[in-house]
């Protein structure tokens, strides 16, 4: 396990505050927030790059703060690979190997492994400046994994790549991680790595650890204004709200807007714990929030048990190829999406007279 204590670190232009967090043996985490949020900054401090000047640093038990960054078993790949120009790729891959002076026997079974994993075993004997990015950064991770580190901490190792290399790329990474076992902290701005490779979510902002919990629980139910704008929720309102009937409801600009006693998620809870809720929020002003794809849209009323359905016209269409996003105006303007082929079908305009409709599972508050 990787554990980090109110680490704290000044750079002068940037401060890294307060830092607590826990990685579990074998899980992948995943860092995303702002571009300048400090999550590099925090990986290099866990790789020894930085010494915090507070707080302190645990891998397996082992208090790792002032440790070189050599004897750490940490290994960090960035996004820019920082292969050796000069050394062919199997050179590259056994390097740090042979820096601990493994045997050379030893040293080609291993590289022989991780290179036949990542199917490059055909481009040993190429040098770095020969390879395309994927090859460059899937011959980086080898020569990460080759170390059997405690600990891999991966920089937006697929941000460079084209669409296609990426997502093989993003397979690959899942695989060496079932592999291996090896616990994995990874950045990135990609939310497609963070739905198809993370156990758990950190989300940092300003050099602070703002939430963590699962995928689902980051999306779904942000803890604050700045995370549910940042993970793409695009409905964000604030209004005043009450009780009613054991739900929430919550006043947007005069639009009652319906929410289940927790603010969202599953509805599961004691009768106790949901008063609690209540009670807390009666009378405050909160935020309330929607996903787009939490939302229906149609011509006609649909008939559904759903609280929450209204009628308005569309403010806006944006087609963005695969799926097009819809603005409509019910007094406040909700965005929804649709497939092409929904859209299509539907044959939306602006103008166009429509209905929505959302569970009060799906309203957030917060």
């Amino acid at each position: 396990m990787l554990r980090m204590e109110k680490v704290s670190k000044n750079l002068g232009d940037f401060v890294l505050r307060d830092v607590s967090l826990e990685v579990g043996d074998g899980e992948y985490l995943v860092i995303i927030g702002p571009t300048g949020s400090g999550k590099t900054i925090l990986m290099e401090t866990v790789a020894g790059i930085y010494n915090p000047d507070e707080g302190r640093i645990f891998l397996d038990g082992r208090d790792i703060t002032g440790e070189a960054p050599r004897n750490r078993k940490v290994c960090m790949v960035y996004q820019d690979y920082m292969l050796f120009p000069h050394l062919s790729v199997e050179e590259n891959i056994a390097f740090g190997l042979k820096s601990r002076r493994v045997s050379v026997g030893e040293v080609e079974e291993k590289v022989a492994e991780v290179s036949n994993l990542l199917g490059i075993s055909h481009l040993h004997p190429r040098r770095p400046g020969t390879l395309s990015g994927g090859e460059k950064q899937r011959v980086a991770i080898a020569r990460a994994i080759v170390m059997e580190p405690s600990v891999m901490l991966l920089d937006e190792p697929l941000s460079a790549l084209d669409g296609l290399t990426r997502e093989r790329l993003r397979r690959e990474l899942k695989r060496i991680h079932q592999v291996y076992g090896t616990t994995i902290i990874h950045v990135t701005h990609n939310f497609e790595e963070v739905f198809s490779l993370a156990d758990k979510v950190a989300v940092m902002n300003k050099g602070e650890i703002v939430q963590v919990g699962t995928p689902e629980e980051i999306f779904r139910r942000p803890k604050c204004e700045m995370i549910a704008s940042f993970v793409g929720v695009e409905n964000i309102f604030r209004g005043v709200a009450s009780k009613s009937r054991g739900m929430t409801e919550i006043v947007v600009d005069g639009l009652k807007i319906v929410a289940t006693a927790e603010g969202g998620g599953d509805g599961e809870g004691n009768d106790g714990e949901r008063s609690d809720k209540l009670n807390g929020w009666e009378g405050r002003e909160v935020f309330a929030s929607v996903r787009p794809e939490e939302i229906l849209i149609s011509k006609v009323p649909l008939k559904s048990s759903a609280r929450n359905s209204f009628s308005g016209r569309v403010d806006e269409i944006a087609n963005g190829g695969m799926m097009v996003k819809v603005w409509v105006d019910v007094g406040i303007s909700f965005m929804t999406m649709l497939t092409r082929l929904g859209y299509e079908e539907m044959d939306l305009k602006v103008g166009d007279p429509v209905y929505l409709t959302f569970k009060a599972t799906a309203v957030h508050v917060f």
